[in-house]
């Protein structure tokens, strides 16, 4: 079986060259100071693959607002890519502009734990979102039988940005929290003192769950 953890969170994305629809291009490297959402998917000319490639393309602008590039892949070759994409924009009048990556031999899918058990060569529907110094930071998996939902994804990345340049953590359907609805939950106290002020300085159901505005 296949494992599903060959590039673990927090590490380093792995340096690859790779053959895509723009040409030759360096892993993490091309994306240098970008953040960067590589996902796979089973198959060129398959349903439900033709509808996340639209609803990607869609959504090309809101990624690149937060500095994040879009990259597929699959387990086919570059000119199965370049028809289908014509296909696309032809019967659905959407241009796809991100690259994707041929990888036809399999080795890609193969080094990131992509190849889903059991189906043959073909790929999971696999997600890594890489920040802007090559570290992947969030990993998605998904059956070949549901298509993703690509708002979470563009969700996924803001709230770890979010994160990172504010130092606080992202509640459950931010920015739409049930709760503290677009607030974001202070990291909890280390120490007793620190618990003491926490309900001073924030507003808190307790010390350790305090939340504020950005």
């Amino acid at each position: 079986m296949t494992n599903l953890n060959l590039c673990p969170i927090g590490e380093g994305f792995p340096e690859m060259e790779v053959v895509t629809t723009h040409g030759r291009m360096k892993l993490p490297q091309d994306f240098k100071g970008k953040w960067f959402v590589l996902f796979s998917h089973p198959a060129d000319f398959t349903p439900v693959c033709t509808t996340e490639f639209v609803a990607f393309q869609k959504r090309i602008d809101e990624f690149k607002k937060l500095n994040c590039e879009i990259i597929g892949l699959s387990i086919d070759q570059v000119f199965s890519h370049i028809k289908w994409t014509e296909w696309i924009e032809e019967k659905l009048g959407v241009e796809i502009t991100f690259p994707i990556i041929a990888d036809d031999m399999g080795r890609v899918a193969e080094r990131l734990g992509m190849v889903h058990p059991g189906k043959g060569t073909n790929t999971v529907r696999a997600v890594f979102i890489v920040d802007d110094k090559g570290a992947v930071r969030i990993i998605f998996y998904y059956p070949q039988e549901l298509g993703r939902n690509i708002d979470e994804i563009l969700r996924a990345v803001e709230g770890m940005q979010t994160s990172d340049n504010n130092g606080v953590a992202i509640p459950a359907g931010w920015p739409n929290n049930e709760l503290i609805q677009d607030r974001v939950i202070v990291p909890p106290a280390q120490d007793v003192e620190t618990a003491k002020k926490r309900s001073q300085e924030y507003e808190c159901y307790d010390w350790w769950l305090c939340h504020k505005k950005l």
